[in-house]
């Protein structure tokens, strides 16, 4: 060898750590090389689907941009499929059951628990909200102070909404509002939460002001009746994604307008699952399966990909703490659960990214109330290679509240008017069990064969070894994690105060006529205890 091949070869392999590690950090660091990027969460309240995975019967544009110029998640799911617990996730990079008071339903969010929103304002962002933050519950307050989960609201301007039950407000022009107001050198976090397509629907909304058919569906989910009414009922639901979504096209095109897209983190998802039986508020794959699209120009390499690996809610708050160059040990937060996403994001692949991200966990505790003393219904799950394993805690308790309350935790719909009707004609009772009726201790689902979840393989032998495996690893996870149920302790949860309860429960107040808050359900829903 000559030698100055030598020496060449020499040098080379002195500098060529130093170059892998040099290229290693500018990537991992990216984000410090710029100014920290402003950030956009973007979240429907109760939307199953966006026209980005294939739906015919449903367009979402909006949604569909971000996924375009950024990347499409096909398994992302929310730890607990209401409202608040969902948030609370979202905001706290933690499990439902790992946040006290905030696993449930209408609750009084916890002092310790501090959202990514409060910390960003801490360190230099400008925070706002326009629409649905964190609710429903209450807040709070610390020193005296209003507590902003979701920042300073933004709701001023309004709008003529296209049907009933619509929100009138100018969500859009709600944020330029916000960004005019922002001062000229802060970074920005920004919560735009659609009320839709949250109930109640305009009937038939979405033909007749929509212009769709009742052969714009290609199929009725197999827990449901396929018939008019519920199609209708789908469409309906379709025309309050679709508004949601036009906002949110506003809302980049405003982004771009002011030349601010391109250092913006856009998350455009929603809460959890569609406002239907056997979906919102229960645990199975289309209660917590939830899309998820995320964009950020010229940040995210190799825009329009699709990525398969398992993600949670409790990943967006590391995520954002991370790209904003904040320490999650010195910014005050609970220590949290969720993994930063930049894996994902600095990868050039789609598929499967990150091998270790194989699973999800699940849960819920008290929802809406329905249940004598207002106890909810424990349960926890786990997702991984296609098999939702479910363990219910209190198999006596109704999974949807109770008849005599109208089920309360399922919100009232003309999908769940005809799924009764036929109950108490003693026709298709499937469709009542299937979202009604008790469940035993253990299910057992094929998700990737069986999405809608019907065919319980709990019980059946080829599937113990797996129905095991999967039961072992839940509940080391939730010991790890410090779950109540895990240590005996899981009543607590049905102990936490409901939010719109004075001296006496819910449920006792609601059993003697009083006028509540809870209008989410039709007078035809109420039955005799069963």
């Amino acid at each position: 060898m000559k030698a100055s091949h030598l020496f060449l070869r020499t040098v080379l392999l002195l500098i060529a750590p130093l170059l892998i590690y040099s290229c290693n950090t500018d990537r991992k660091n990216e984000g410090k090389l710029l100014p920290m990027p402003n950030i956009l969460i973007c979240i429907a309240d109760d939307a199953s689907h966006m026209s980005a995975y294939g739906y015919s019967w449903i367009k979402t544009p909006g949604f569909d941009r971000v996924a375009e110029e950024g990347i499409l998640f096909t398994n992302a799911y929310t730890p607990n499929s209401k409202c608040a617990p969902s948030r609370s996730c979202i905001l706290t990079g933690r499990n439902s059951w790992q946040l006290k008071e905030a696993a449930n339903h209408w609750c009084y969010f916890p002092e310790k628990f501090k959202s990514f929103f409060e910390v960003l304002k801490e360190h230099g962002y400008y925070t706002g909200y326009t629409g649905k933050g964190w609710a429903p519950g209450v807040a709070g307050k610390i020193n005296g102070k209003p507590r902003r989960l979701t920042g300073e609201p933004f709701q001023e301007i309004k709008t003529d909404p296209p049907a009933k039950f619509i929100s009138n407000k100018d969500y859009a022009e709600n944020f330029r509002s916000f960004l005019k107001s922002k001062p000229e050198n802060k970074p920005f976090c920004f919560w735009y939460g659609a009320h839709e397509p949250h109930r109640a629907y305009e009937f038939e909304a979405g033909i007749r002001k929509g212009g769709k058919r009742l052969s714009d569906i290609d199929s009725v989910y197999s827990f449901w009746p396929d018939i008019d009414s519920v199609r209708t009922d789908m469409l309906d639901y379709a025309f309050e994604v679709e508004y949601f979504d036009k906002h949110l096209q506003k809302i980049l095109k405003i982004l771009e307008e002011q030349n601010k897209l391109e250092n913006t983190l856009v998350i455009a998802t929603s809460d959890h699952g569609m406002p239907f039986p056997r979906v919102k508020g229960q645990a199975y794959e289309y209660s917590n399966h939830v899309p998820l699209s995320i964009m950020w120009k010229n940040r995210i390499i190799n825009t329009d990909r699709v990525v398969n690996d398992y993600v949670s809610f409790i990943d967006i708050a590391p995520t954002i703490l991370e790209l904003s160059q904040i320490d999650q040990e010195q910014c005050g937060m609970q220590p949290i659960e969720g993994k930063s996403l930049t894996d994902i994001f600095y990868s050039d692949k789609s598929g499967i990214i990150n091998t270790e991200r194989d699973h999800v966990l699940i849960g819920k505790e008290r929802h809406d109330i329905g249940r004598p003393a207002d106890i909810g219904y424990p349960i926890r799950g786990i997702i991984k290679d296609g098999y939702l394993y479910i363990h219910n805690f209190k198999t006596e308790r109704w999974p949807a509240g109770n008849p005599e309350t109208g089920y309360l935790n399922c919100d009232g719909s003309p999908t769940k008017t005809v799924i009764l009707n036929q109950h108490r004609k003693s026709k298709n009772i499937d469709y009542w069990n299937w979202s009604f009726g008790k469940r035993p201790e253990e299910e057992l689902y094929n998700i990737d064969k069986d999405p809608d979840c019907i065919n319980n393989l709990a019980n059946k032998s080829q599937y113990q070894e797996r129905k095991d495996t999967l039961k072992v690893q839940l509940f080391n996870e939730l010991k790890e994690q410090g779950d109540p149920r895990m240590f005996s302790n899981g009543d607590v949860f049905d102990e936490y105060s409901y939010a719109d309860t004075k001296d006496t429960a819910f449920y006792e107040r609601y059993m003697r006529g009083e006028k509540l808050n809870a209008g989410w359900v039709n007078k035809s829903d109420f039955e005799r205890e069963q």
